[in-house]
């Protein structure tokens, strides 16, 4: 898994060439957090990470940035952590930022979205399209898409029974609502303690 990968700056928790490509091309985050305007660069952290702090972490990134360039995670992370102080048994302070660093450089919501539509178009009828989302970012967009795509419910009456009609358009019958992980599976796997996973099924 590209993420588990040391060398490929995608954790703050591995020092490593901050990257964080998955196509290992392109702008990376090295080049992102030493060559992006205070402003724009805590706006990137605010919008990708929903950083609190992002305008504290932006300003002290480029007072950072003017001694030397940041060029791996382990920098990048103390600088953070001299914004917001370690917490034992909290989130890593570190995350919200490098998740918005990741985010930029590999476009991925607009990925995930071009993703939702591909696949909803190449689903068989009856066929489930389920989409496993790990922040409240992903979560929305694949909300959004499938409630978009269910078709409406309408009355004919308000004395008569509900009647259940879809759009023309539609493409999806049915759509979940969040599904989260038991206590037990987050015991055996931490990293599902963010997952939601939806589903819906093609018309």
């Amino acid at each position: 898994m590209q993420l588990d990968e040391a060398g490929r700056g995608f954790s703050f928790s591995k020092d490593a060439p901050l990257d964080m490509r998955m196509s290992c091309s392109g702008t990376s985050a090295a080049d992102i957090v030493n060559n992006t305007e205070e402003k724009d660069l805590a706006d990137l952290i605010f919008k990708y990470g929903e950083e609190k702090k992002s305008r504290r972490i932006a300003a002290r990134i480029v007072e950072a940035r003017q001694n030397k360039p940041i060029q791996t995670t382990k920098e990048l992370a103390e600088i953070i952590y001299s914004v917001i102080h370690k917490t034992p048994n909290a989130i890593d302070p570190a995350t919200r930022t490098f998740q918005a660093l990741r985010i930029a450089v590999n476009n991925e919501l607009e990925e995930l979205e071009n993703g939702l539509e591909g696949a909803a178009r190449r689903l068989n009828p009856g066929g489930k399209l389920v989409v496993v989302s790990f922040h409240s970012l992903e979560d929305r967009i694949v909300k959004t898409f499938f409630k978009n795509n269910v078709g409406s419910r309408r009355h004919i009456s308000r004395y008569r029974p509900q009647a259940e009609t879809m759009d023309d358009d539609s493409l999806f019958a049915e759509c979940s609502k969040a599904i989260v992980p038991s206590r037990q599976e987050t015991g055996i796997n931490k990293r599902s303690r963010s997952a939601k996973l939806r589903f819906a099924v093609k018309r």
